[in-house]
């Protein structure tokens, strides 16, 4: 049974020099309060884990502008100026990852799996340093798995016990990462009585999520 915390007390957990993921694409899903209390707070050294960096006036963004992160493993960084000047300065670090791929790669650490094996990046610089398996004759990256200290997640509705549905785009990484993650704190949009979602509408389940804040 998930806890009820404030924006404040899940700020609060977050330490210096974790790795958070945090759902949404380009803030769409981004749960917003729980970045607002942390960019509030002041942690720092933190690495980042999402689909892009957002915009440097909301969402993942707010962190980077705030110069709170020292790395980010993302998709893409060109919708936010701040991630882009930092990273040429050498204040940031940023390992790029193709989005599929980095979606798979937070399911491999979810399932237990030791990485995924992708044709995607052989040949280019996603593939530096990375080991290359050839399987029947094709080479691939082995992408290995990805695990957080913290998964922020977004939903847009969530009954009392932590079951999670995602209207529409905002579903995007929140399900895979509530997988991926030590400790799972979900901001719920509409908070409704258990058994008021049909089971096979639930996306994600209560025993993944640890916090909700509503």
């Amino acid at each position: 049974m998930a806890k009820f915390v404030t924006v404040e007390e899940v700020a609060a957990m977050i330490k210096d020099g974790m790795t958070l993921m945090i759902g949404g694409f380009l803030a769409c899903g981004t749960p917003s309060r729980i970045v607002d209390a942390i960019v509030k707070s002041g942690v720092k050294d933190l690495t980042i884990v999402g689909n892009d960096t957002g915009y440097p006036d909301r969402g993942i963004g707010l962190l980077i502008a705030n110069k709170q992160v020292k790395k980010v493993i993302a998709s893409h960084i060109g919708t936010n100026q701040c991630t882009i000047d930092q990273m040429n300065s050498g204040e940031l670090e940023v390992e790029f990852c193709p989005q599929g791929s980095l979606a798979e790669r937070v399911r491999a650490a979810g399932a237990g799996l030791g990485g995924v094996l992708t044709p995607t990046g052989i040949g280019t610089i996603v593939a530096e340093g990375k080991q290359v398996v050839n399987v029947d004759g094709k080479d691939f990256l082995l992408e290995k798995p990805i695990h957080a200290d913290f998964a922020l997640i977004s939903a847009s509705v969530g009954d009392k016990s932590g079951n999670l549905v995602y209207k529409g785009t905002t579903q995007n990484f929140n399900p895979l990462m509530a997988t991926a993650a030590d400790v799972v704190v979900a901001e719920v949009e509409n908070l409704v009585e258990v058994g008021e979602i049909a089971p096979e509408n639930v996306k994600t389940q209560n025993i993944f999520v640890d916090f909700i804040v509503k």
